[in-house]
C-alpha cells in the first residue's frame, strides 16, 4: 500500500501513548452500542469501521439536509449541491462519487426499511431530521453484509415515543428566503395493547442560492411502536415525500468565477426542473423465542414518481431512437427480510440466519420537452415506454465466536444476486424492440480477527468482498444517441482488506483505520450531454487510505470532535481510448474524489441554557474527468451558531442563529463528473445565515 505510513504509525503510537496515561486515570465512559452488523456489539468490541451519530447531539441547524447531520463523519465525503432536483452528493472511500444524482454504490435505510433499490440507485430525501434518533455508518469489509452496493452503508432511525404526550412547533428561516415550519406530536405508552407514537410533519421552501434553483419540499413521517406482554416489539412506519424543485445545472469554469450563481441556461429555454412524490409504509417485529433465540421480521412496499424535465436541444431528440428531453417514472416497490438469531446455543457464539427479497416495478416513459409550436420545458410526443422489473432474493450468514478470552472472530456470507428485465412497448420504425433481460450474482465473503490489547483498546483486521451493480438508471442509455437498455454494462467486485484500532478512555474516544479495496470492472462515468449520463467499466481501480475520528468532553459540557480522512483513489490499468475518450492512464485519480478531508467542531451544549458551536472543514481539490485535466479547488469553511433551550416543568423552547460559510468562501460544492460540455461545477452557497426557534409542551 502506498500509504503515508509514517504519519500512520505516528497516530498509533500517540493513541497507545495516550491510553497508557489514561490507565492511571479513573474514568467511567459510557458504553456506545451499534446496530449495523447485527450483533448489538459495543463499538469498542466491533470488527468494522462504525460510527454513530447521535440526533441531540446535533443541534442549531436546520434539519434539512442529510449533510447538516454527517459532516465530519471519516470516510464520509457528503457534498451539498444546492440543487435539491438532484439530492446530496454522498460517497463513502469513493464508492458512490461517480453519481449525478441520488444515491449509488452505497446502502441506506431508514428505520430498517431500504431507501436503496435492488439495484444500488437511493435518496436520502425522506429521512426526517426532526424526528431522527441516531445514524449509524458502516464503511469498509462488513459493508458486504448488505449485498449489491455495498460500498459502505447509512442506517437511520426515528425516535420512539416515549413520556408524556407532547407537541413542538417550530419555525426556520434564513438566508435567500430559506424556511421550514414543522409540527411533531409523540408519546409513550404503559398499555401493551395501545402504541407510543411519534409523528412528524414540515414543510420547508427556498428561493434556492442559484438563479433557478427554487424548491418546495412536504415531508410526514410516523412510527408507532408497540412493547407486548411477550417481549415482542413492532414497529410501524409511514412516509410520505413530495418535493418540486428547478435545476440549475452545472457551470462551466469561466461561468463560475464570472456569477456562481448563474444558472446553466442563462435564457432558462429549458425550464429543467424535476417533481418527486414517493410514499412508503413499512413493518418490522421483533420476538424472543427464549433466552437464546430470537425472530426478525420486516416488511415494505412503496410508490414513487419521478418527472424530469431536461435540457436537451431539438436536434439530439431528432434521432429516431432518442428517449426524448422528459424523463417519466412511476415505480412500485417492496420486500421483506426474515432473520433469526441465536445466543451461545454454541460456546461463546452468536449466529445469524436470514433472508432478504426486494422488488421493484417501473412503469418508465420518455417524452420530448417540446410541443407541436416548439416551445421548451413542456411535455410532448410520446418517444419511450417500457415496463422493467427487478429484484433480488439473497440468503445470508453470520456468526461472531469470543474463541479466547481476548479473541473474536466474526464471519458472514452472503450471497447476492440482483434480476433485470425491460420489455419494450415502444416499438416504431427506426426504433426497434429494446426489450431484454440479465441476472447479476456474487457470493459475498467477510471475516474479520479482532483482539482487545487492553479492557480500552481493542485491534482487528477484516477482509471483505464487494459486488455493486449498475443501476437503471446507468443503463438507461447504452449511448448519447440511443434509447434502450444498456446489458453490456458489467457489474464490479471488489476486495477490501482493513486493519482497525479503537480506544476509549479518559482523554476521548478514537477510531482508525487504513484499508485497501481493489476493484475489477468498477464502473465509471463515459460521457455526460445534452441531458443524458452514460456509463462503463474501468477494468481495475485501487483505493487506499486512512481514517481517524476522535471526540472528546473537555470540560462539563464543552465537547470537542475532529476527524481526518486521507484516500488515495486510482485507475489501476489502463483504460482504452474511445472515439469521444481519450486513453485514461494507469495511476491517473478517479475524478470526484477528494484526497484529504479535515473536520473539527467545538461546542458547549448542555442540557438547557446558553449553547454554542465553531466548526471547521477543510476538502481538498476534486478532480472533475478522467482525464485529470481540472478540478474543483480546495477550500476550508467554517461555520458558527449559538442558541438558548429554556426548560421548564412540561415547557421546552429552544432558539438558535448559525452562520455558515463564516468567511464568504467562493467554492465548489460538487462537481459532475465527465461533462462533455465541461459544465463540471456546481456552486456551494456563500455566507449565508438561518435562526429558528420551536416551542414543546408536555401534557
Amino acid at each position: 500500500m502506498h500509504m503515508p505510513f509514517k504519519q500512520v504509525l505516528l497516530t498509533m503510537v500517540i493513541v497507545q501513548t495516550m491510553h497508557t496515561y489514561a490507565e492511571t486515570t479513573e474514568y467511567q465512559l459510557p458504553a456506545i452500542t451499534m446496530q449495523a452488523i447485527r450483533t448489538n456489539s459495543e463499538l469498542l468490541s466491533s470488527p468494522a469501521s462504525i460510527q454513530k451519530v447521535q440526533g441531540a447531539t446535533v443541534q442549531n441547524n436546520a434539519n434539512v439536509n442529510l449533510s447538516e447531520v454527517l459532516q465530519g463523519v471519516a470516510g464520509l465525503q457528503i457534498n451539498n449541491r444546492e440543487n435539491y432536483a438532484q439530492d446530496l452528493q454522498i460517497s463513502m472511500r469513493g464508492f458512490g462519487a461517480r453519481s449525478t444524482f441520488g444515491v449509488r454504490g452505497i446502502r441506506m435505510y431508514v428505520d430498517g426499511i431500504p431507501a436503496t433499490m435492488p439495484d444500488g440507485q437511493g435518496q436520502s430525501s425522506n429521512i426526517d431530521l426532526n424526528s431522527l434518533d441516531h445514524i449509524e455508518v458502516l464503511t469498509g469489509p462488513f459493508s458486504s453484509l448488505y449485498g449489491n452496493s455495498s460500498g459502505g452503508t447509512i442506517l437511520a432511525e426515528s425516535k420512539e415515543g416515549q413520556g408524556k404526550d407532547s407537541i413542538q412547533v417550530g419555525l426556520n428561516t434564513g438566508s435567500h428566503h430559506k424556511q421550514q415550519a414543522y409540527i411533531q406530536l409523540q408519546g409513550g405508552s404503559e398499555q401493551f395493547d395501545q402504541p407510543a407514537y411519534m409523528i412528524s410533519s414540515s414543510y420547508f421552501d427556498t428561493d434556492g442560492f442559484r438563479d433557478h434553483s427554487a424548491a418546495q419540499k412536504v415531508l410526514n413521517n410516523a412510527k408507532l411502536t408497540w412493547n407486548l406482554e411477550d417481549g415482542s416489539k413492532i414497529n410501524w412506519i409511514m412516509n410520505y415525500v413530495d418535493i418540486d424543485a428547478e435545476d440549475p445545472q452545472g457551470l462551466n469554469r469561466e461561468q463560475w468565477q464570472a456569477n456562481p450563481k448563474q444558472v446553466n441556461d442563462r435564457t432558462n429555454t429549458y425550464n429543467v426542473r424535476k417533481e418527486i412524490k414517493q410514499t412508503q409504509t413499512g413493518l418490522t417485529w421483533t420476538k424472543p423465542l427464549n433466552d437464546q433465540q430470537e425472530l426478525h421480521s420486516m416488511v415494505y412496499l412503496g410508490n414513487r414518481q419521478v418527472v424530469q424535465y431536461q435540457s436537451i436541444p431539438k436536434a439530439p431528440q431528432a434521432n429516431a431512437r432518442h428517449a426524448g428531453g422528459v424523463i417519466d417514472f412511476d415505480r412500485d416497490y417492496y420486500g421483506a427480510d426474515f432473520r433469526w438469531t441465536g445466543k451461545k446455543i454454541l460456546p461463546n457464539t452468536t449466529l445469524i440466519a436470514g433472508v432478504a427479497l426486494d422488488r421493484m416495478v417501473e412503469d418508465r416513459k420518455g417524452y420530448n420537452n417540446y410541443d407541436q409550436t416548439g416551445k421548451f420545458g413542456v411535455k410532448g410526443d410520446l418517444r419511450r415506454n417500457e415496463n422493467n422489473t427487478l429484484w433480488n432474493l439473497d440468503p445470508y450468514v453470520q456468526a461472531s465466536w469470543q474463541f479466547l478470552p481476548k479473541w473474536n472472530l466474526d464471519a458472514g456470507l452472503r450471497y447476492s444476486n440482483v434480476h433485470y428485465e425491460s420489455d419494450d412497448h415502444y416499438i416504431v420504425t427506426g426504433n426497434g424492440d429494446d426489450s431484454g433481460s440479465t441476472d447479476y450474482q456474487k457470493l459475498l465473503p467477510s471475516v474479520a480477527v479482532g483482539w482487545k490489547i487492553l479492557p480500552k483498546l481493542y485491534a482487528y483486521a477484516s477482509y471483505g468482498k464487494g459486488f455493486e451493480t449498475p443501476t437503471f438508471t446507468e443503463m438507461a442509455y447504452p449511448t448519447l444517441a440511443t434509447s434502450g437498455i444498456n446489458f453490456d454494462l458489467k457489474p464490479a467486485s471488489s476486495d477490501t482488506y482493513e486493519l482497525g484500532l479503537k480506544s476509549q478512555n479518559a482523554l476521548g474516544q478514537f477510531t482508525f483505520a487504513v484499508f485497501n479495496t481493489i476493484t475489477k470492472n468498477d464502473i465509471v462515468p463515459d460521457d455526460a450531454n445534452a441531458g443524458r449520463n452514460t456509463f462503463r467499466n474501468a477494468e481495475q481501480t485501487l483505493r487506499q487510505g486512512a481514517e481517524l475520528a476522535w471526540q472528546h468532553q473537555l470540560w462539563r459540557d464543552l465537547k470537542l470532535s475532529a476527524s481526518y480522512s486521507y484516500l488515495d483513489a486510482t485507475f489501476d490499468a489502463d483504460i482504452a481510448a474511445t472515439t469521444t475518450k481519450p486513453l485514461i492512464e494507469k495511476g491517473t485519480y478517479i475524478p470526484g474524489i477528494a484526497k484529504n478531508q479535515v473536520f473539527t467542531r467545538i461546542a458547549w451544549q448542555p442540557k438547557q441554557g446558553f449553547q454554542a458551536g465553531l466548526e471547521a472543514r477543510y476538502m481538498d481539490k476534486i478532480y472533475v474527468n478522467d482525464i485529470n485535466s481540472d478540478a474543483a479547488p480546495s477550500y476550508t469553511v467554517v461555520a458558527a451558531n449559538v442558541g438558548y433551550l429554556w426548560v421548564n416543568r412540561d415547557w421546552k423552547i429552544n432558539s438558535y442563529a448559525r452562520v455558515d460559510n463564516l468567511f464568504d468562501r467562493n467554492y465548489i460544492g460538487s462537481v459532475i463528473v465527465n461533462d462533455s460540455n465541461s459544465r463540471f461545477f456546481e456552486s456551494a452557497d456563500q455566507r449565508n445565515f438561518n435562526i429558528g426557534l420551536s416551542v414543546t409542551k408536555a401534557f
